[in-house]
């Protein structure tokens, strides 16, 4: 029997087929023909469907802006990110990479909603500067190391189950993959529902984080309390109530 994560059962936000539903009504849309290989278009069409129809749990118009800036000012090659769901963020962050001729690797657990994202993805052509990959985000940046196709992480953008948070930034620290000077880790959601043990990770010093290494569940992972990292946290007024934005340097 595999011992591979499952996703998370259906909740009132999300999982309960308002994902494929997102699909029908985009392709039911008179102008249908208008948001083939325009992001934007999609983006606004995804954002009308989260206002009259069934709301979506994505980073959003009030967030988005935010790390669309970051992208234009460090022009990272390689970005990614941890938890797509139906590809939102994906087309932002995809449209801002492809100014400059990045591109976006979205780690994505489910296989149904992967699939909502890529075909999204596609329809706003896209294809070549975003690519979704389905599987564990701990497997696959496993994966992309052991591959070469990652040796170093310009910028992440975490926004998954936040109990992983400080796992995969562990696992991060362990592959030696945060460079200081260049690495930038944004995490969404740190003040609703909250990533208490992310914030403390990444807001301590390198004494502090030696002790909590002592206390912490670090499981099998190897972190490197040494690494000094400069964060502030952005708080945003959302449709689901105030949350906000952890924006890391490692320095």
């Amino acid at each position: 029997m595999s011992n591979r994560p499952h996703a998370p059962p259906a909740t009132k936000w999300c999982l309960d087929g308002r994902e494929t539903d997102l699909l029908h009504w985009i392709h039911a849309r008179a102008d249908i023909k208008q948001l083939r290989g325009n992001p934007q278009k999609v983006i606004a069409a995804i954002d009308e469907y989260h206002n009259t129809h069934n709301q979506l749990i994505n980073v959003g118009n009030k967030k988005g802006p935010t790390i669309i800036d970051l992208i234009t000012e460090r022009k990272p090659s390689l970005m990614i990110e941890l938890g797509g769901y139906v590809g939102y963020s994906a087309l932002l962050f995809g449209d801002a990479l492809k100014a400059h001729g990045g591109k976006l690797l979205s780690i994505e657990l489910n296989p149904e909603v992967a699939a909502v994202a890529g075909h999204l993805v596609n329809l706003a052509g896209l294809r070549d500067h975003v690519e979704i990959i389905v599987g564990a985000s701990t497997e696959v940046l496993q994966d992309l190391v052991r591959e070469k196709e990652v040796s170093e992480v310009e910028m992440i953008f975490i926004d998954h189950w936040q109990k992983l948070y400080c796992q995969d930034l562990w696992l991060l620290e362990e592959l030696n993959v945060l460079v200081p000077g260049k690495t930038m880790l944004i995490a969404d959601n740190v003040i609703m529902p909250g990533a208490p043990d992310y914030l403390q990770w990444i807001q301590a010093s390198p004494a502090e984080k030696k002790t909590l290494v002592e206390t912490l569940d670090v499981g099998s992972r190897c972190p490197n309390p040494d690494l000094k990292y400069e964060t502030i946290v952005r708080e945003f007024d959302t449709d689901f109530g105030k949350d906000g934005l952890a924006i890391t340097k490692v320095v």
